[in-house]
């Protein structure tokens, strides 16, 4: 897989942002979201990179922006918690990453180290150390389904939305769920929730369990 450049991407109306109604896409079951996973190559450099970089879309919920922005650093494998930027105006959050993910960060990790990637380079970068654009994931994520056989439109934000249907259908509180997806409660919500801590938010994310 090449990282350079890209084919134009396909048209997405949603920005990478939390516009839009997820509820008016198809969501992707698990089995779509590891198939999406499975996609990418398990040996080849940029596919053990795509690999991390989709679970943890889909397993940490983070927005494809927050993903592209991480640091090495931002990534606490022993901890299983991610360190995960702030964007347009709002607070950095702590969220967790579940065994299998760590697994995949680890396994492009050490590719990193074999091919002298320095260290200060986006965790998730090109051969060469630059930082991935925003296209690349456009891209990236419907040819990957188109791979995977998965039909339905997967657009930047469908791993986010999954995760996050998939932690309501597991019971976990949506205050919780809130503070992990780093999205603010509105009106009359913020005046009966009890704060939820970002220890207690990543390992309940981190406790997880999911295979390939």
């Amino acid at each position: 897989m090449r990282d350079e450049p890209p084919r134009p991407p396909l048209p997405s109306p949603l920005p990478d942002g939390d516009e839009g109604d997820p509820l008016s896409d198809e969501l992707l079951t698990p089995d779509e979201a590891r198939a999406l996973v499975r996609a990418s190559s398990g040996r080849a450099p940029t596919g053990l990179r795509n690999r991390a970089l989709v679970a943890v879309m889909y397993r940490s919920g983070l927005r494809p922006g927050e993903a592209l922005a991480l640091l090495p650093a931002d990534v606490d494998l022993g901890a299983a918690t991610v360190d995960v930027p702030a964007r347009k105006g709002g607070s950095r959050r702590v969220t967790g990453i579940d065994a299998t993910t760590r697994g995949l960060i680890a396994a492009w990790l050490e590719r990193r180290r074999e091919r002298g990637i320095a260290h200060e380079a986006p965790l998730f970068c090109t051969l060469a150390g630059e930082p991935l654009k925003a296209a690349y994931v456009r891209e990236l994520l419907p040819r990957l389904a188109r791979r995977a056989g998965i039909r339905k439109r997967v657009h930047p934000l469908a791993l986010r939305y999954a995760n996050a249907a998939e932690l309501a259908e597991e019971g976990m509180p949506a205050a919780t769920i809130d503070r992990h997806l780093g999205i603010a409660p509105v009106g009359g919500a913020r005046r009966y929730r009890r704060p939820v801590a970002d220890v207690d938010v990543a390992a309940a994310v981190a406790a997880r369990e999911w295979r390939l």
